[in-house]
């Protein structure tokens, strides 16, 4: 065949993850060209992503590349994918993920004194952080890592919040000050994981990308994802889910918030198939135990 066309963001991070991706390939014999995109996110850089649309800002310019055929395979971090696939397009491959919890960098959060000021861009880790420490100053922060890593120290700001996946990715992961454990500071949706994207028409492209699957992350990531979608797009209270597998058996942890930290809700889950799960474990939180009645909720 011919080199493939890889598809990905022009930040650091992103070419980190789409030069594992061309490695691999490589190693598969597969010739591949790495093409730059300039998403919505990437251009608009004052707004709260949460304003913008969630997910889909860092994914929907790749996937007209796609479907137009600029581009043979999306490279995603999946947690910026929306829920839903568009029409034509197929998730091929999730290759091995990386541990999807996040840190806290500049100090931990036993570190942290009261009024202290912590920076992130994202309501859930927002959230959570005043879950445990409501006496913290949490303000919002945009931009790609190189940002969060000079964030630290200034305008008073003592920490920020990154994934540890992205931090391991671009060989920083020494300025981890305190890892957050996924049972209860809840990860993303589908982080720590890439997502290979491809036309669903493509059958030569989408056997390639099946040599890198790995099916425990596949399954996770699609237990995670089906969650997000049982919410519905039009979901606006701050969410996160995590599944892992053991023994062959799918293990999940979800969270509703609200936006100050104030109610958070969380359930576990146990089962075999992982669409089925991850609606289950949406519906107990959204229905059962109280999600639909959190201040801000919509489903619309």
């Amino acid at each position: 065949m011919s080199a493939l066309r890889l598809a990905t963001r022009r930040s650091p991070l992103a070419r980190a993850q789409a030069e594992r991706v061309r490695v691999a390939l490589a190693a598969h014999g597969v010739e591949v060209e790495v093409i730059g995109v300039e998403t919505h996110g990437d251009l608009d850089r004052a707004r709260p992503l949460s304003s913008m649309g969630g997910q889909g800002v860092f994914a929907r310019a790749i996937q007209d590349d796609l479907l137009s055929g600029h581009a043979d395979v999306a490279v995603h971090s999946a947690k910026d994918l929306p829920s839903v696939t568009p029409e034509g397009l197929v998730i091929a491959a999730v290759p091995e993920r990386e541990d999807p919890a996040d840190a806290l960098l500049g100090a931990t959060l036993e570190g942290l004194a009261p009024g202290d000021v912590v920076a992130t861009g994202s309501p859930r880790r927002r959230a959570l952080l005043l879950e445990r420490r409501p006496d913290l100053r949490v303000v919002e922060l945009r931009g790609n890592m190189a940002t969060r890593f000079a964030a630290v120290g200034r305008d008073g700001v003592r920490a920020v919040v990154a994934a540890v996946a992205a931090l391991a990715r671009l060989g920083e992961s020494a300025r981890i000050a305190e890892r957050l454990d996924p049972e209860w500071f809840v990860p993303q949706v589908a982080q720590g994981a890439i997502a290979l994207e491809c036309r669903a028409d493509d059958d030569v492209t989408r056997a390639v990308l099946a040599e890198l699957d790995d099916p425990d992350a596949s399954r996770a990531v699609r237990a995670e994802r089906a969650f997000l979608a049982e919410l519905g797009a039009g979901c606006t209270v701050p969410v996160g889910a995590h599944a892992t597998v053991v023994d062959g058996e799918l293990r999940m942890i979800g969270v509703m918030a609200a936006a100050d930290g104030s109610t958070v809700l969380r359930a576990r889950v146990v089962g075999a198939d992982a669409v089925d799960l991850g609606r289950r474990l949406a519906r107990e939180l959204r229905d059962e135990r109280g999600g639909a009645g959190l201040a801000g909720w919509t489903d619309s």
